[in-house]
C-alpha cells in the first residue's frame, strides 16, 4: 500500500501538507476527485480526497459539516486545489479538518488533479511488486523450512515471522500443538474449544473470529477429503494479498507434509501387519528377517497378543488409542495409550490383533479408563483380551485363547486368558519360590525338564539321587500335588518356563 507521506514525498511541491511538516505514516486506500456538497456515498473510507473548494465557500457551517462527513466516512485527508474558487486555505477549513484528524493538504494552482491520481498507482503499483517479491522470498524460505526434519515447527515459526505476529498449528487428531513465538501458548485452549465448535458445524476452510480481543483467522489443513489438521494466525493487523498468498502456500506445504506422514504411515503399518502375521502364525525367524529388512524396531524377546473386537470400515488407529480405555479384569494391567506409535498388528474377520511388547507398562498415573477416548462414546462395541507374557516364539500358541476369550468378553472390559490351571501354576511357582531351606524351584523345573528321569535329574543339578528325591518329596508335599500327573506337570512345566525367563 502507499502512505500519504510517500505521495507526498513524490509529488513535492505539487502536494504539499498545509502544516508544513509531515503527518505519520498512515495508508492511503485510493485518490478520489469530487466536487460535491456530500461525497460519502461514493467513497469508502481511507482516501486522500481531492477538491477545489466548491462545497466550502458558502459559509463557515458549511464547511465544519463538510468535514465533519469526511470524518465520519473514514477519509484520510482532504487536498485543496488552490486557484479560482479558493486562493488559500479558509481558516474554518483549516480548524475543522484539525478537529477532525483529517489531513489536510493542498494542491498549487494550475496542477491538474490527474497528476495526483496517476502518481499514486504508479506508487501503488510499485509497492504491489515489492509485496511479490518480499511474498516470493518467503515463500520459498518457507518451502525450504519444510524440508527440514522439524518441517512444521520451522513453517509455523516462519510464518509468523512474516506477518509479524503468532502462527499454531493444531492437528486434527488432538495431538500436541505446534505454535510460535512461545507467548501464543495461551491461545492454544480457546482455539482449540473454537475449532471444535466450528467442526461441529461442518467442515470449514477459512473461518475469522477473536480470542482475548484479536482477530484470529483459521485454515483447514486437508488431503484427499481428509482434515489432517488446522492452521490459525493471529497477525495483529489488515493482512495483505501477498500475507494471504503466503499463508495459502504454508496450507499447501503443511497438507503435502501431513500426506508425507500418512503414506510413510500407511507401509509402516502394512509391513507392520505382514510382521504380526508371521508371529502370529509362528514363523518367528521370518518375521524377524523381515523386520530387520525393512528398518523395523527389533522384535521383543516376550510379548503379550491382545486382541480388539472391530468391525466393518472402522479406523484401526482409532481402535488402539480408545483400547487404552477398556477396563480390565482383576489381575491385569491397564493397557498403555498408543495415541503416538501403534504396535504390531494384523486384522482378520472381526478381530484385531496386536502384539505388545511384555515389558510395556500403562504411562504414570494412568488409572484404567483414563484415556480421553471412550470406548463406550465412540466405539460402544469394543472389547479386548490379554494374553499372558509368553516368549515371541510361542505367540502363535495363544491365539485360540485368545480368539475364545474375545469372543466371551463384554463390551468395554479388557479379560485374560489364564484358565483355572494357569492360575493354580502361578501358586504352585509363588509357594515353591518361597521355601527357605532349597531351591525348589530349580529341582521341579529339572525334574519335569527330564521326564522324572532320577539319574539324568540329578546328574543336572550336581546333587545325589536321593537328595533330590527328598527334595521332590518336600515339592510334592507343599503343593499337596503328585508331581508326576500329566494335569499337574503340564500346566506346572508351562509356568516354570516363563519363570526362566
Amino acid at each position: 500500500m502507499v502512505s500519504l507521506t510517500e505521495l507526498s514525498n513524490a509529488l513535492g511541491p505539487l502536494l504539499v501538507f498545509h502544516s508544513g511538516r509531515q503527518q505519520p505514516n498512515r495508508q492511503l486506500t485510493g485518490v478520489h476527485v469530487s466536487e460535491l456538497e456530500d461525497p460519502t456515498p461514493y467513497l469508502e473510507g481511507g482516501e486522500l480526497l481531492l477538491t477545489t473548494g466548491m462545497p466550502l465557500v458558502r459559509n463557515d457551517a458549511a464547511a465544519g459539516e463538510y468535514v465533519a462527513r469526511l470524518r465520519d466516512k473514514g477519509i484520510l485527508a482532504l487536498g485543496l486545489g488552490l486557484g479560482p474558487w479558493l486562493e488559500e486555505v479558509p481558516l474554518p477549513v483549516a480548524e475543522a479538518c484539525a478537529a477532525a484528524g483529517v489531513e489536510l493538504l493542498t494542491v498549487p494552482d494550475g496542477v491538474p488533479f490527474q497528476n495526483i491520481s496517476r502518481a499514486y498507482w504508479r506508487l501503488s503499483a510499485l509497492s504491489s511488486q515489492a509485496d511479490l517479491m518480499s511474498s516470493l522470498g518467503t515463500q520459498t524460505a518457507l518451502a525450504q523450512a519444510a524440508m527440514r526434519p522439524d518441517a512444521t515447527t520451522a513453517v509455523v515459526r516462519g510464518l509468523a515471522q512474516a506477518l509479524g505476529g503468532w502462527a499454531a498449528y493444531l492437528p486434527a487428531d488432538s495431538g500436541p500443538s505446534t505454535f510460535w513465538p512461545a507467548s501464543a501458548e495461551g491461545y492454544i485452549p480457546p482455539l482449540r474449544a473454537e475449532t471444535l465448535r466450528l467442526n461441529r458445524a461442518g467442515t470449514h476452510s477459512a473461518a475469522t473470529f477473536e480470542i482475548h480481543g484479536q482477530a484470529v483467522v483459521e485454515y483447514s489443513i486437508g488431503t484427499s477429503g481428509r482434515i489432517h489438521g488446522f492452521l490459525a494466525v493471529g497477525p495483529g493487523r489488515t493482512l495483505t494479498a501477498a500475507d494471504r498468498q503466503v499463508i495459502l502456500t504454508v496450507c499447501t506445504l503443511l497438507a503435502l507434509k501431513a500426506r508425507q506422514r500418512e503414506v510413510v504411515s500407511g507401509a509402516t503399518a502394512t509391513l507392520g501387519a505382514a510382521v504380526a502375521k508371521l508371529v502370529l502364525h509362528g514363523h518367528t525367524e521370518a518375521a524377524r528377517i523381515l523386520a530387520a529388512d525393512v528398518g523395523l524396531q527389533e522384535l521383543p524377546g516376550r510379548v503379550r497378543v491382545l486382541g480388539l473386537t472391530v468391525r466393518a470400515g472402522e479406523n484401526p488407529g482409532l481402535l488402539i488409542r480408545a483400547a487404552s480405555a477398556l477396563v480390565p479384569d482383576a489381575g491385569l494391567p491397564p493397557l498403555p495409550d498408543y495415541s503416538a506409535a501403534g504396535p504390531l498388528r494384523h486384522e482378520e474377520e472381526s478381530a484385531l490383533y496386536l502384539v505388545l511388547p511384555a515389558h510395556e507398562v500403562p504411562a504414570a498415573g494412568q488409572e484404567p479408563g483414563a484415556a480421553a477416548s471412550s470406548p463406550a462414546a465412540a466405539h460402544p462395541h469394543l472389547a479386548g483380551a490379554l494374553s499372558e507374557p509368553v516368549p515371541l516364539g510361542e505367540a502363535a500358541s495363544v491365539m485360540p485363547a485368545v480368539r475364545r476369550a474375545l469372543r466371551q468378553a463384554p463390551p468395554g472390559s479388557l479379560v485374560g486368558t489364564g484358565s483355572d490351571s494357569n492360575s493354580r501354576a502361578r501358586e504352585w511357582v509363588t509357594l515353591l519360590q518361597g521355601y527357605p531351606r532349597a531351591d525348589l524351584v530349580g529341582t521341579v523345573t529339572e525334574y519335569l525338564r527330564h521326564r522324572g528321569h532320577w539319574e539324568n535329574a540329578s546328574r543336572s543339578l550336581g546333587v545325589h539321587r536321593n537328595s533330590l528325591r527328598h527334595r521332590i518329596g518336600l515339592a510334592s508335599s507343599l503343593l499337596g500335588v503328585d508331581l508326576d500327573d500329566p494335569d499337574v506337570f503340564a500346566p506346572l512345566w508351562m509356568e516354570l518356563r516363563h519363570y526362566e525367563r
